[in-house]
């Protein structure tokens, strides 16, 4: 399955977003992720057991802190690759003293906002 946080309904919870910057691991596969890469690229990138880093990146990608895209290949074997889905992230304290996240997402380009409006139009249909 694709995630894509730009088109989540839903955010994340502040508690999802420190849980997943707590882990070391978690935070290892972001720093690695200059550029879109696959799971087996990140396993050998960062060192992790291919299950445990299949595990976070489910949790980075479940907290929308990553995107998950597909690479689409001649050969009929396609690929889910990640990326980095933001620029920045704000803790803050609401009125009830409850912890709230504002995550800055990047620019989408024109290409990218197509597809998410294609997309959307395939729901519909």
């Amino acid at each position: 399955m694709v995630r894509d946080p730009f088109a989540s309904e839903t955010s994340p919870s502040a508690e999802e977003i420190c849980s997943a910057l707590d882990d070391p691991d978690c935070r290892e596969i972001i720093r690695k992720l200059e550029e879109p890469m696959t799971a087996s690229e990140l396993t050998k990138q960062c060192e992790i057991p291919q299950s445990t880093l299949y595990r976070k990146l489910e949790l980075l990608t479940e907290s929308t802190l990553l995107e998950e895209t597909t690479e689409i290949r001649q050969d009929g074997h396609h690929a889910s690759k990640y990326l980095v889905a933001f620029d920045e992230i704000t803790l803050g304290l609401d009125e009830d003293r409850s912890l709230s996240v504002q995550i800055e997402r990047p620019a989408r380009t024109a290409d990218e906002r197509l597809a998410e409006l294609w997309s959307e139009v395939r729901k519909e249909t």
